[in-house]
């Protein structure tokens, strides 16, 4: 991946102060009197933002295979044996695809989806391997990736990069924002999490607990607060501080509350008011248990917020992982991290051919 590197201003030989960086409007520091935190209010001048080293970023990334393969064990012998198992058979048969379909529809792979997966495999299968047909079909159905996925990038051109994080209660946000927070902390970046979520005092604090064991810092208000004020000064702050990327948290919307998923959908315009032109990674964190019924989320959140992304926790806790598969089939959103564990460290890259792989491992 290639990474954008800011210049140092050295100091004058002559020992006078250093000229400060010369920023796009939108990055000048906020006036002296908006107050980021409270009691402690921006710096006057913006600090030089170092980008984040390349080495340390890939020294950050944890491996993707062998942690996924570790992580899907549940599905492996769960949907996945069963699916082994009929396509290693001596013959396969109309009665035997069908029942390939349904082991393919209680993996979370969805109705249609299966049959699609089925018929293509079929008449595939009279070249190849039955199960070789299956695998790639069902790796057909992932998202393409294009370009190396940075969180990192600037939302800017000279400006952090900002990281908006969505999802219902329960499905495992905070926790993956501190990892978030502690992956980016580990690649070298200077991190600020803005608690937005101000509907619950307990997850302002659940938050900051998190950040502080990433080694994060935390822009947060009073529980009630305007959850876009809450972004907007955290904005302010990481441009005040040269921080390299803001992770803001969102309140634990229901997919079916209007009223709510209007709030993100300000959340969105406030971090074009601050940063024009800003381009925030959205990610969704979706539970992988709840299966099916996450594709409505995803849905609902897609519309009102236009996700970038999707965070698959909890996905070693499940047997049907197939919900992958659907969820980037139908939506055309990639999957980007996978949690395969309760650790700081236990959240991975997603990667379509390491999944496949660890799949029929």
């Amino acid at each position: 991946m290639s990474f954008l590197r800011r210049a140092i201003r050295r100091p004058p030989a002559d020992g006078s102060p250093p000229t400060p960086p010369d920023l796009p409007s939108p990055l000048d520091p906020p006036s002296p009197g908006r107050s980021a935190e409270p009691g402690a209010p921006p710096e006057a001048t913006a600090e030089p933002r170092l980008a984040p080293d390349a080495d340390a970023r890939a020294e950050a990334a944890r491996p993707a295979g062998d942690a996924l393969a570790t992580g899907l064990g549940r599905t492996r012998g769960g949907f996945v044996a069963r699916l082994r198992s009929l396509l290693g058979g001596p013959t396969i048969d109309d009665a035997v695809w069908d029942e390939i379909e349904e082991a393919l529809i209680l993996g979370d792979v969805g109705p249609t989806l299966a049959a699609g997966v089925v018929e293509r495999a079929r008449r595939e299968s009279g070249g190849v391997p039955a199960e070789a047909a299956v695998r790639r079909q069902l790796r057909a159905l992932l998202v393409p990736r294009d370009e190396p996925f940075d969180p990192l990038r600037p939302a800017v051109p000279g400006g952090p990069a900002v990281v908006l994080v969505v999802g219902v209660n329960g499905s495992g946000k905070t926790t993956t924002i501190g990892k978030l927070a502690h992956r980016f902390r580990s690649a070298g970046a200077r991190v600020l999490v803005a608690a937005a979520d101000t509907f619950r005092a307990a997850a302002i604090d659940q938050l900051v607990a998190w950040a502080r064991r990433a080694g994060a810092e935390v822009v947060s208000h009073a529980p009630g607060s305007d959850p876009g004020a809450v972004v907007y000064d955290a904005l302010d702050a990481a441009v005040a501080r040269g921080a390299d990327v803001v992770v803001a948290d969102t309140a634990g919307r229901l997919h079916t509350r209007v009223s709510l998923m209007d709030e993100l959908a300000k959340i969105r315009r406030v971090v074009e008011r601050r940063l024009p032109g800003a381009r925030p990674e959205v990610l969704l964190v979706l539970d992988a248990t709840t299966g099916q019924n996450g594709l409505a989320q995803a849905a609902a959140f897609a519309e009102a917020v236009g996700l970038t992304g999707v965070v698959l926790t909890k996905l070693d806790s499940t047997a049907k992982g197939g919900i992958v598969f659907a969820i980037e089939d139908r939506l055309r959103i990639p999957v980007r991290y996978v949690g395969v564990g309760e650790g700081v460290e236990d959240l991975v890259d997603f990667d379509p051919d390491a999944f496949v792989e660890a799949l029929f491992r």
